[in-house]
């Protein structure tokens, strides 16, 4: 097993050690003195989170000086701004402390609109599974390859398009991506959630940050990152009363798994079932017996595999692979989840758009996007409107390709320019133009 994925600790390994022993599931990474190497990139030593970690949920850990790889000089200091990498405390799915990394950057511009600069969380979007595929990593590194990782800091183009309007920004890199005790709970709701959230309190608190408790807050995330500010628009008044929410965009948001789970087998992003079942088995050691009795060696070594890998990596080495081939039986993961009660149950509580989102949403999905299906994004606009949200729905019309890959990301860059007009817009205060009595509740 590579070094950078050591055991977890005794709780979870002891919690599930009687299914684990004929197995080769992946096993979470542990804390520990040696240097961490993800896929021949040697993570920094601040991304290893300390022993004990501070009480109050979003209590920065430590902090130091981020290089931007993309800056310029100017007289009022350095575009797009001064960068700080960050560790924080949250919570995960299960109750326990963990440690969130991630990135804040001050922004040179002056914020135009009324009151003091506003906040933005960026939540990125699908990233990996590997430490090195981290975004607060991709600020400082936006290309990485070195003949065993391939990593794009995609997301650094939001990020700067919103420090270009005067808004501060903090990237959350979730729960385990970056920070090396763990694996990554990719899709993870409620981890997902409470890292965006504990990011905005975290802000805060940075040495220098022109952010205050009257600062208006966002929400900005596109796919993975579309799901955890859906996620977090949902769970803030119950986790995260202090951190009042302006606005949240939600692209692409992969709400419901198990339709998401169809769209992604045999597509080009087809490691993602691997990413999501690695995180759920950490968050949830009983589902390993499940996974064992349908996992063939191929699927397991698949799902070890992936546990270090970029999306660059996964596209290259398990693009277009289908469940099929992981499975004792030749069963999809599809279907093993529809003839499974314990999974059915487990995806359900995964689900978002059973609780009334905080503040203004805005929820754009491309009609064509048949990897993270358009019809599921869109039911969740439906079932927040008819919880009485403030609800923005805005389907993005682009041709239907081939690629299943193209046809969701392709609105991520048409509607991107959109997206961060609206959520400045109630940054700046202005009301949300609400198309819930317009669009019709049936797709």
């Amino acid at each position: 097993m590579p070094a950078s994925r050591r055991l977890l600790a005794a709780a979870v390994a002891a919690a599930a050690a009687s299914c684990l022993a004929a197995q080769a599931l992946p096993a979470a990474a542990a804390t520990g003195s040696a240097p961490v190497v993800s896929r021949g990139v040697t993570i920094p030593e601040f991304y290893d989170p300390p022993a004990e970690l501070p009480a109050a949920d979003g209590t920065l850990v430590r902090t130091e000086p981020l290089p931007l790889a993309l800056s310029l000089p100017s007289l009022h200091g350095p575009l797009p701004g001064r960068a700080t990498r960050l560790m924080y405390k949250s919570t995960d799915a299960n109750g326990a402390p963990v440690a969130v990394t991630g990135a804040y950057i001050e922004p040179t511009a002056r914020w135009k609109g009324g009151g003091p600069r506003p906040l933005v969380v960026v939540a990125p979007g699908t990233m990996g599974q590997g430490d090195q595929c981290a975004a607060s990593l991709g600020l400082e590194h936006p290309l990485a390859f070195n003949g065993e990782t391939v990593s794009i800091g995609y997301e650094d183009l939001s990020v700067y398009r919103l420090l270009a309007q005067g808004t501060a920004v903090v990237v959350t890199d979730y729960v385990g991506l970056g920070a090396t005790d763990r694996l990554h709970t990719y899709v993870n709701r409620i981890d997902g959630a409470h890292a965006v959230l504990d990011a905005a309190r975290a802000a805060r608190t940075v040495a220098g940050t022109s952010v205050t408790a009257d600062s208006r807050v966002g929400l900005f995330g596109y796919s993975q990152g579309g799901g955890a500010t859906a996620a977090a628009a949902e769970l803030q008044p119950s986790y995260a009363p202090d951190v009042a929410l302006a606005g949240t965009y939600s692209g692409a948001p992969p709400a419901n798994l198990t339709e998401v789970t169809k769209g992604i087998d045999g597509s080009e992003l087809a490691g993602a079932l691997g990413w999501s079942l690695n995180g759920f088995l950490q968050t949830d050691p009983d589902l390993r017996p499940i996974a064992e009795a349908h996992l063939n060696s191929a699927g397991k070594a698949a799902l070890e595999d992936l546990s270090t890998m970029c999306v660059g990596d996964a596209i290259l080495r398990y693009g277009y692979a289908k469940s099929t081939k992981w499975t004792t039986d030749g069963q999809s993961l599809s279907d093993i989840i529809g003839a499974n009660p314990v999974l059915q149950g487990f995806l359900d509580t995964q689900r978002i758009g059973r609780l009334k989102p905080a503040g203004p949403v805005r929820v754009a999905t491309g009609v064509s996007d048949n990897l993270v299906p358009h019809g599921q994004a869109r039911q969740l606009a439906v079932d927040w409107c008819r919880k009485g949200a403030d609800v923005t729905y805005a389907p993005v019309v682009l041709p239907n390709v081939v690629s299943p890959l193209l046809n969701h990301f392709g609105p991520l860059l048409t509607d991107q320019g959109t997206a961060v007009s609206w959520l400045t817009d109630r940054l700046e205060g202005r009301a949300a133009p609400s198309n819930c009595f317009t669009m019709p509740l049936q797709p």
